[in-house]
């Protein structure tokens, strides 16, 4: 949650002096217990209604259940992958 609001913070900052939108995450969402990671979420998608632009690397199943656009690296073997977008 730290880094989370750490992020959201330079984001903020940043953002004073210039219009940024976008906001790329790749945290720990992992490690957050069941309530903190529903607000994280929450918090994230707040931010999205509000025009901002997230994206989050992740494989936490709830960020997967929650968020409805999404860009997934799949695995085909031999060392190659395909790109989906969901």
């Amino acid at each position: 949650m730290v880094s989370l609001s750490l992020a959201l913070g330079l984001s903020d900052l940043a953002g004073r002096n210039a219009n940024i939108r976008s906001l790329f995450i790749d945290e720990g969402f992992g490690t957050l217990d069941e309530q903190t990671l529903d607000l994280a979420i929450s918090t994230l998608e707040n931010l999205q209604s509000k025009g901002k632009t997230i994206g989050i690397i992740s494989h936490v199943k709830e960020l997967k259940e929650r968020i409805t656009t999404q860009i997934r690296v799949v695995k085909k073997g031999g060392g190659t992958s395909v790109v989906e977008v969901v």
